[in-house]
């Protein structure tokens, strides 16, 4: 099912959490919040949107965590039942898009629901004092072609790096719904 992101809850403060990677590494949300703010991308390995950014999504990835912006990715879907977002195809999914970020396993689908992560990819951008300021998708290609794409999440994370603020103009990103179990 296709959905769109809510509008962002301006100032809505990030709760901590902690989750394993694929191979089992735990990782505290908290300790990536880079010195510049901190981007959690909701994704799967399965969902055609997320498939058509993934190089995209590595690459603007990179150049956050290049500015101090630190980046996490999170997979909310029932992985029982959508086995292709097991932790093993997570690590597959990392490898082949090579990701410089952790890819981490919401088993409980607890960070999902507290987040109110509703689709993948559904990204969430941070300020330095763990503000949301950004709830909009990855660029203006969508799943089209990326050439003169406007990369709308590296501008806005940028201008949260240097304001604190996010901008007020965001288009929702859109996905295939997150797998509750």
């Amino acid at each position: 099912m296709l959905l769109d992101t809510p509008s962002c809850d301006f100032d809505w403060q990030a709760p901590d959490f902690i989750l394993n990677d694929f191979d089992g590494v735990s990782h505290k949300m908290s300790d990536y919040m880079g010195e510049n703010g901190l981007l959690i991308a909701f994704i799967c390995n399965h969902c055609p949107y997320v498939l058509a950014i993934a190089d995209r999504l590595a690459a603007d990835a990179k150049d956050l965590q290049d500015q101090g912006i630190g980046v996490l990715a999170v997979m909310s879907n029932d992985y029982t039942y959508v086995p292709s977002d097991s932790p093993a195809n997570m690590k597959l999914f990392s490898q082949k898009y090579g990701f410089s970020f952790p890819y981490l396993v919401d088993e409980g689908q607890s960070v999902g629901k507290t987040y109110g992560a509703v689709c993948t990819p559904d990204f969430f951008g941070f300020n330095a004092k763990g503000d949301l300021q950004y709830r909009g998708r990855l660029d203006s290609a969508a799943m089209g072609d990326p050439t003169g794409r406007t990369r709308e999440l590296v501008v806005a994370m940028t201008q949260i790096a240097k304001t604190g603020q996010g901008p007020r103009q965001q288009t929702p990103s859109m996905g295939c719904s997150i797998k509750w179990s």
